[in-house]
């Protein structure tokens, strides 16, 4: 006969990082989408105006996601445990304990369980929170000199601007009102942000791929409820984690 495996449940995520989380994965899916719509806008056949268009939707989701990205990182500092910058940075003095616990646990031939993220998450979340800091920046910027939007649009116009008035005047994709040479030196000045965001978009793909790959793993590896765990915030476990409170 064989004995059950008693499973006990831990709390582990806040509603504030359950919301961030879904909250981000909706804004990034759709400035993916419409990213790649942009990318191919010549294929695709579309306008000018459509262009535009697609390009102000896709500052409207930046925002939200910017914010979004802004609030998580304020959590980090003030909410539970889990979600504080100490458990989630790699390389810090907690991180090297993990390592340390779980060749520990591997030599010995009994597994840890990780309530928070596990060392090598770690590895992959930092990264995934810097990577989407860049693209928050840098999107902000081409926001305002490419279709003129908050919030340093005011400001981009006023500068290329061929006298004080004219400012209101110029509207993305049109040289009325707009002085060359300050034109060209605007341009000049987004050329590195724009490279930026172009090369790290592909770079968020391909570590949205491994995020997702790395958590499928973990979920029919450890079965603990790692993608229940942002619906309910709660893990299971048959043995206690090691970073539990």
């Amino acid at each position: 006969m064989t004995q059950q495996t008693q499973l006990s449940t831990y709390p582990v995520w806040d509603r504030t990082v359950r919301i961030f989380h879904w909250l981000n994965v909706i804004c990034v899916l759709s400035l993916i989408a419409i990213g790649v719509a942009i990318l191919n806008s010549k294929a695709l056949g579309v306008t000018n105006d459509g262009k535009i268009l697609l390009k102000t939707v896709h500052v409207y989701f930046g925002y939200v996601f910017a914010i979004n990205l802004t609030w998580r990182i304020i959590w980090g500092f003030i909410g539970n445990r889990y979600s504080r910058w100490k458990s989630i940075i790699p390389f810090n003095a907690e991180h090297r304990a993990q390592w340390a616990a779980m060749r520990h646990g591997a030599k010995n031939g009994k597994p840890v369980g990780f309530l928070g993220h596990t060392p090598i998450a770690r590895l992959m979340v930092g990264f995934l929170f810097l990577i989407m800091s860049i693209q928050a920046i840098t999107g902000l910027v081409l926001a305002g000199t490419d279709v003129y939007m908050p919030p340093f649009g005011n400001t981009i116009k006023e500068s290329i601007a061929i006298g004080a008035t004219a400012s209101e005047f110029i509207k993305p994709y049109s040289k009325d009102g707009v002085d060359e040479i300050a034109y060209k030196e605007m341009r000049d000045m987004r050329k590195p942000f724009a490279v930026t965001h172009y090369y790290v978009f592909y770079v968020l793909l391909a570590a949205i791929f491994l995020h997702l790959l790395g958590v499928i793993v973990s979920e029919l590896r450890e079965r603990n409820g790692l993608v229940s765990a942002m619906f309910s915030g709660k893990k299971v476990f048959a043995e206690k984690p090691i970073d539990t409170e």
